[in-house]
């Protein structure tokens, strides 16, 4: 066309630009896309300035250039910087090509109808060309925004399948943080404020011994299912389970500024729901438990701790330590904190006794306080009950030896049961042991077969008599005590 309009030279650069393009084709189809883009960029803004130079502004070549403008910000041929200064190129470009040859006779002069023919014809191509662009952007946009949303839907997948493979054994506190923010899985601490819970089952240990594993681990889950659902109730984190016991901590990984009288309340609601958790064992045929909690509210440093390969989040410091041996000291039904734990309720807090105690590894002697119930929003107390303890016709004797940690110190001594109940006894002897004392009793004056067995206790009154609670019963020896009160004297002995 431009051959018979007279405009030979630009047939001549169309023959070149047709090689350009096929050029072009091959690295587009060979993937090398923004390569062929700024070719292409490049060749169109040079035919569109010869064109105009050569044929005049009238015939609307310049509209390539808009054109080009238009295009920059539809495609992905680099950072926004460097388009953005293409554009400011362009736009220079068409100024340019204005003021030298907007009015100039063109070089190579056109027929009227073929100017017009060309001007409308590329003012409708680049028409066409930019509707295409943007036609082709919202495309882009409206399938990006969809795979957005099919991978917005995977991560919820992804993310729900997470809790429910590891909200077993993680924390649901700590499953969300991590979801939400992964830079919580490096390693590192912060010191934090918290309230810590040790709880622990009495006599586990010597009772599990005696049953098969599959009832020992059916006990335990029931035990622990009706547990973890009080704790979660008063937003305590289950930092871990350890056996029969367990370590929660109020006020990490999320701040609570009610700590103290949550893991309070949460204590004394788990000590009541103990007698759910024996109903259940008492329906599937296995014996009954009881549990100590001990509370301690302390700055301890929680975080990730252990390697790139393995690591964990938990608390460390002395105050979590201090909570464990508070615990030790407690009989089943009961609940121990310490001076913090009082101090930061007051007056809300039941207090049914108090003493002083020296825990391995402390300098100092230290003061629990046994709590019977708390004021306040919750209002919960202890659903316990005296002991019944039944005066014995006679006086059964009994050797006993204070443990050190799990094994028989050097305090040992003689004495006798002289009043009995089914979790207690008063303990008669010349050395009474001190409180909160662990004790290991055999029966002195029974048969060959119940005297070699062992029960435990624990001293929760010193006395004279000291008050004892058993801790670990063997079936034997709590059928021979059964059969003790049974001869016991009558009601009228039976003191409340």
């Amino acid at each position: 066309m431009f051959a018979l309009a007279g405009a030979t030279a630009l047939a001549w650069i169309n023959v070149a630009s047709v090689a350009i393009w096929i050029t072009l084709i091959w690295l587009h189809l060979a993937g090398h896309l923004r390569a062929a883009g700024w070719l292409a960029f490049f060749e169109v803004t040079a035919h569109a300035i010869l064109a105009v130079m050569l044929v005049g502004w009238d015939t609307g070549f310049q509209y390539y250039l808009l054109v080009l403008a238009a295009a920059l910000f539809f495609t992905a041929l680099g950072p926004m910087p460097v388009k953005a200064a293409a554009c400011v190129l362009l736009a220079l470009v068409f100024a340019g090509l204005y003021f030298l040859h907007g009015s100039a006779p063109p070089r190579i002069a056109l027929t009227p109808w073929v100017g017009e023919a060309m001007y409308y014809g590329n003012a409708l191509s680049a028409f066409f060309v930019i509707c295409v662009s943007v036609a082709n952007y919202d495309m882009v946009t409206l399938r990006a925004q969809d795979a957005l949303g099919r991978e917005k839907a995977r991560s919820e997948e992804m993310a729900a399948l997470l809790r429910a493979m590891f909200g077993r054994y993680l924390a649901p506190e700590v499953m969300a943080s991590l979801l939400e923010n992964p830079a919580g899985l490096e390693l590192g601490g912060e010191k934090r404020r918290v309230t810590v819970m040790l709880t622990d089952l009495r006599g586990f240990t010597a009772l599990a011994e005696r049953l098969p594993p599959e009832q020992v681990v059916r006990m335990l889950n029931t035990y622990l299912e009706v547990m973890l659902e009080v704790v979660e109730r008063h937003h305590g984190t289950v930092n871990e389970i350890i056996g029969d016991a367990l370590l929660v901590l109020f006020g990490a990984p999320q701040d609570l500024p009610d700590r103290a009288e949550r893991a309070v309340a949460c204590a004394i609601e788990m000590q009541n729901a103990m007698a759910e958790v024996n109903a259940r064992n008492r329906a599937a045929g296995l014996p009954e438990l009881e549990m100590g909690i001990g509370l301690n509210d302390t700055e301890v440093v929680v975080g990730n701790i252990g390697s790139a390969k393995r690591s964990k989040y938990a608390a460390v410091g002395a105050g979590v330590n201090l909570a464990s041996r508070i615990e030790s000291y407690t009989v089943g039904g009961q609940v121990l904190v310490s001076d913090s734990v009082r101090r930061a309720l007051g007056d809300q807090l039941r207090i049914d006794g108090q003493r002083e105690v020296m825990p391995k590894g402390a300098e100092a002697p230290v003061r629990i306080y046994e709590v019977g119930g708390i004021a306040g929003r919750f209002n919960l107390a202890l659903a316990t009950a005296a002991p019944e303890l039944a005066r014995l016709a006679e006086a059964e004797p009994v050797r006993f030896a204070v443990l050190e940690g799990k094994q028989p110190g050097p305090a040992r001594g003689d004495g006798a049961f002289v009043r009995l109940a089914r979790s207690h006894a008063e303990l008669d002897t010349a050395s009474p042991p001190a409180a909160f004392s662990d004790l290991r009793f055999n029966l002195a004056a029974a048969g060959e077969a119940l005297a070699c067995r062992d029960f435990y206790a624990k001293v929760v009154a010193a006395g004279p008599p000291a008050l004892v609670r058993f801790t670990a019963l063997p079936p034997e020896i709590d059928a021979y005590f059964e059969a003790l009160r049974r001869r016991a004297v009558r009601a009228d002995n039976v003191i409340r």
